[in-house]
């Protein structure tokens, strides 16, 4: 979706190089730093060829940085190069949600592809504005190794004080665990515990940060093919709320990976909804296939206890007084051990870590910190740390290698200090979300080297009309108790 303007002369690119200006999008001034970058890349010094200008000190000189950068058609080239075709068909949506839409983009400064964010109708209500200052705020915060991060915000098209969507560039990965998950590609045991091993990684991270992903799905996790897994999404994140008696919304976390304190209407919810979502994954890892997949929220809940089993008074305490009365109703025993026919691969550790994931009441369900130190997940820590993590270093040895941790570093690091949200009470009206999102906005454009969105691209109006997910797409709303 962003293409570079140098490679696409003649028909420029949907993200170039931006201006030290907000709301002026055409080119930077002459930057030596910018055009080295921008020669990397075989196309641009096809184009420079087809003009002429092969000296270096021409290559290197104003009018090579003015024919790759400039977002008007170039007299020189009339068609665009082979590659340059290619490049503009690979640029594409790759997902949407409730809040944003995703598409594959090529970086105009080096060439490479990334994934760039459209967050739509930012300033539309103060709901909506505190939302995305509050994602913003977390991808811009958080780094970690298993946790997605922003690399920059994209400087808007119009300027700060005009701007209605905010484009955000994270780095792009090849696929998901959802698409993962129903592909024949084959999972061994090996994939799965390497896999809930990172995500557990993620999650303790973030939980020490106080922070609740509140939608950890399959779809949220980002997987490439050497296996490196990614936490992404934190549209519906927010901060622990400590003051019990303060009410959370319940339009959190898809349906299928919905825990049951949710699904019961309880006000008050903590990281314990997150190691649900979990053992829900690790059950579909295993068995290639969603263990409670219902088509309402009363639906569901019957799949829980038809597994759990109908739990005791004290395990529903903090649920509504009409839903325990509908699962006291029907009365069920636990079925707990058909959980070994997911598959060969679930063993008595593995069917051990997912009771202690799913237990019905949340207080008694295990932590993140507490799942990674759990047998089962032994092998993925050592395959992750032998290499591919960052924190521990392999060095040849006769007959092998070694693998020296750096002690400097934890192997499941947590946050040096609790996320603050201190930033919240400052949103209290639009006028005030809007200026503070506008600063964070300023804060986060790349200063060097920044990009803008290419209204003059062919794929510009694709992009435009890219919308988010429609209400009749997302989950059903969580059934209203009394």
């Amino acid at each position: 979706m962003i293409e570079a303007a140098y490679s696409m002369v003649g028909h420029p690119g949907l993200m170039v190089p931006g201006s030290s200006f907000p709301g002026q999008s055409v080119g930077m001034p002459y930057s030596r730093a910018m055009l080295t970058a921008g020669l990397q890349n075989p196309t641009n010094l096809h184009i420079l060829a087809q003009a002429g200008l092969t000296h270096p000190e021409l290559i290197m000189g104003q009018k090579a940085y003015d024919l790759l950068y400039q977002q008007q058609p170039s007299p020189v080239v009339s068609q665009p190069t082979n590659n340059t075709v290619q490049s503009q068909q690979q640029d594409h949506p790759i997902g949407y949600g409730a809040f944003g839409v995703v598409w594959s983009v090529v970086d105009p400064r080096d060439g490479t592809r990334k994934a760039l964010k459209k967050m739509p109708n930012v300033f539309q209500n103060t709901i909506s504005c505190r939302r995305v200052y509050r994602e913003l705020k977390l991808l811009t915060a958080l780094r970690h190794d298993n946790i997605l991060s922003a690399l920059e915000i994209l400087q808007p098209i119009q300027y700060l004080d005009n701007m209605q969507e905010i484009h955000v560039l994270t780095e792009l990965f090849q696929s998901d665990l959802h698409k993962i998950i129903v592909s024949p590609q084959p999972l061994s045991s090996d994939h799965v515990k390497l896999f809930l091993y990172q995500l557990l990684r993620g999650l303790k991270y973030l939980h020490s940060a106080r922070i609740i992903h509140r939608d950890i799905k399959p779809g949220n996790l980002l997987v490439n093919s050497d296996c490196q897994l990614k936490i992404c999404d934190f549209g519906l994140a927010r901060v622990e709320e400590p003051d019990i008696r303060q009410p959370m919304t319940q339009e959190v976390v898809t349906q299928y990976y919905r825990s049951p304190e949710l699904l019961m209407g309880a006000t008050h919810y903590s990281f314990e909804i997150d190691i649900w979502s979990v053992g829900c994954i690790f059950t579909e890892l295993l068995s290639r296939r969603i263990l409670f997949q219902a088509s309402s929220p009363l639906k569901q809940l019957d799949l829980i206890t038809n597994l759990l089993g109908t739990p005791s008074k004290s395990e529903m305490k903090t649920c509504a007084s009409g839903a325990i009365r509908y699962v006291e109703s029907k009365r069920k025993q636990p079925a707990m051990s058909t959980l070994y026919s997911l598959s060969q691969d679930a063993t008595p550790e593995a069917i051990h870590l997912i009771c202690q994931m799913l237990m019905f009441d949340p207080s008694k369900r295990i932590s993140a910190a507490g799942a990674l130190q759990h047998p089962y997940l032994e092998e993925g820590r050592m395959r992750y740390h032998s290499c591919m993590c960052n924190c521990c270093q392999t060095t040849p040895t006769r007959g092998g290698h070694q693998v020296l941790h750096r002690t400097d570093v934890a192997l499941e690091p947590v946050s040096a200090e609790p996320f603050s949200y201190d930033f919240e009470y400052e949103l209290s009206s639009l006028s005030k979300a809007k200026d503070k999102l506008q600063k964070l906005v300023s804060q986060n454009i790349n200063k060097k080297m920044p990009l803008t969105i290419n209204p003059h691209s062919l794929t510009y109006k694709k992009f435009s009309s890219s919308t988010v997910a429609q209400p009749s797409e997302l989950p059903p709303s969580p059934h209203v108790w009394e």
